[in-house]
């Protein structure tokens, strides 16, 4: 799921069309970094820009987030992230230095190193926002600095994601949803392989038996146990975002390993979403301790307890969809154009 980028800016000139929104002073209480879950990192290694940082984190009463910064010899910008940032609201400090373009690079893999680290949100604090002088329409020119803010604000990109059916039965509701978000499906076909315990209570058909005689000089032939095909994946994943659609969440084990193989083939995001979350038992651990970086359910089963014991559960509010449902049946409208027209925003 996408995260926020968000962007803290000075005011610029009075004779700028781009302004940033003036906020309404409140008295708040000290910000403490447990408490609130929040870091500040500094987007680049400049004395100026590591100093300015660690003065805004010791006023704050926090530390300076752990990163590496640095220039390869080919000139590209590495950005490495030595902390976990699950969850937590992120400000990027950055001062723009002579070199600009370096700057901006820098600000943005930070932003995309910490988004893909599941960051919950990003926002640069930058004092001096580039090519603000060119915020105006020149003749045969554009508004650079438009351009700029666009780019800061829009790394999260849903098209690199693809629909996965955790088994075959499930395939024709994840083509619904890749059909409708115009996404790519994928199907998870196989399963494991049998253990020893497996074979010796029963679940082992037909039973391994080298030979049985029932005439004199009359053998059966070897009985051989029925193959389970291995776990493959229909469907390209690796370096996409896959999302696995299902109705109910209960046991969480078939997603758990469904996980384990996306993981595997190159996903680097896996995200589940089903309508009821009912997770019973040892679910929220589970999800906790798995390669699933976040299920989002509906609140049409209540499950806060378990969302205290995951942070990785997030619930969709479905009382729009519903009561407009409830609406239409009272007028006599169309139920079936109602979820004709859901759009993507929706």
């Amino acid at each position: 799921m996408p995260k926020k980028l968000l962007l803290l800016l000075p005011p610029l000139s009075a004779s700028s069309t781009l302004r940033a929104p003036r906020a309404r002073p409140a008295a708040r209480p000290a910000m403490n970094a447990a408490r609130t879950g929040y870091r500040v990192f500094s987007a680049n290694s400049t004395a100026a820009c590591t100093e300015l940082a660690k003065r805004i984190t010791e006023r704050l009463g926090a530390e300076l987030g752990k990163s590496v910064v640095y220039q390869e010899t080919n000139g590209e910008t590495r950005v490495e992230i030595k902390e976990s940032v699950r969850g937590q609201d992120i400000f990027i400090i950055q001062t723009i230095p002579r070199d600009v373009n370096t700057a901006v690079m820098e600000l943005l893999i930070m932003a995309y190193a910490l988004k893909t680290a599941c960051a919950r949100n990003i926002i640069g604090v930058i004092p001096y926002f580039p090519y603000s002088k060119q915020s105006k329409m020149r003749k045969r020119g554009s508004i650079v600095c438009k351009l700029l803010a666009s780019m800061l604000a829009k790394i999260p990109n849903y098209r690199n994601a693809v629909i996965v059916a955790k088994s075959p039965d499930a395939a024709k509701r994840a083509q619904s949803y890749a059909e409708r978000l115009r996404l790519g499906l994928a199907v998870i076909h196989g399963e494991a392989q049998c253990t020893e315990l497996d074979m010796d209570d029963g679940r082992h058909s037909p039973p391994m038996v080298k030979n049985a005689t029932v005439h004199t000089g009359l053998e059966l032939p070897l009985m051989m146990a029925k193959e389970k095909p291995p776990i493959t994946v229909v469907g390209d994943v690796g370096g996409r975002i896959a999302i696995i659609v299902d109705d109910i969440i209960d046991d969480v084990e078939s997603f758990v390993a469904a996980a384990e193989i996306l993981k595997e083939r190159g996903a680097y995001k896996i995200y589940v979403m089903a309508t009821h979350g009912i997770l019973s038992a040892e679910a929220p651990r589970l999800i906790e301790e798995s390669s699933i970086d976040e299920v989002v359910v509906t609140n049409t089963v209540p499950h806060e307890v378990q969302k205290l014991q995951c942070p990785k559960i997030k619930t969709v509010d479905i009382s729009l969809i519903l009561s407009e449902a409830i609406r239409r049946i009272h007028n006599g409208e169309s139920m079936a154009y109602l979820f004709r027209n859901i759009t993507v925003d929706d």
